[in-house]
């Protein structure tokens, strides 16, 4: 679950099954909201394995890219595997980026308040950077 999990902001001692909407509209609006990403947990985190596996791949064109020029390749093969690599790395860094504001921002938001601004202001300039490349 991206934001709070169900039960998981409930302050000890209360009773009542889970996401049943039990508490009162004071104890509601008292509770601190805590989100996966109070717990560490990031938006990459369910496709892990999948990212690194990509990553790995990654780094294997550059490894690649290497060899090319240890074996004196054409210029223009080389430069054919560059724009492959860097493209590699942009789907990369936009997957991410779309993990992080489903994630990261959306907990934010949860939250309301400085936080989400923050989030909004740390996502825009990673946009900037990745349109800088």
């Amino acid at each position: 679950m991206t934001t709070t999990e169900a039960g998981a902001t409930a302050p000890s001692g209360e009773n009542g099954a889970a996401g049943t909407g039990t508490g009162t509209g004071a104890d509601a609006g008292a509770a601190e909201i805590v989100t996966d990403h109070d717990r560490g947990i990031h938006g990459y985190h369910k496709q892990k394995d999948e990212h690194l596996k990509r990553l790995r791949r990654i780094e294997g064109q550059v490894r690649g890219l290497q060899r090319m020029v240890d074996e004196d390749v054409y210029c223009i093969d080389i430069l054919t595997q560059v724009s492959a690599s860097t493209k590699a790395l942009q789907s990369f860094a936009l997957q991410l980026l779309e993990e992080h504001l489903r994630h990261c921002v959306a907990d934010a938001a949860v939250k309301g308040g400085a936080e989400i601004d923050a989030k909004v202001e740390e996502a825009t300039k990673a946009i900037a950077r990745l349109l800088r490349t």
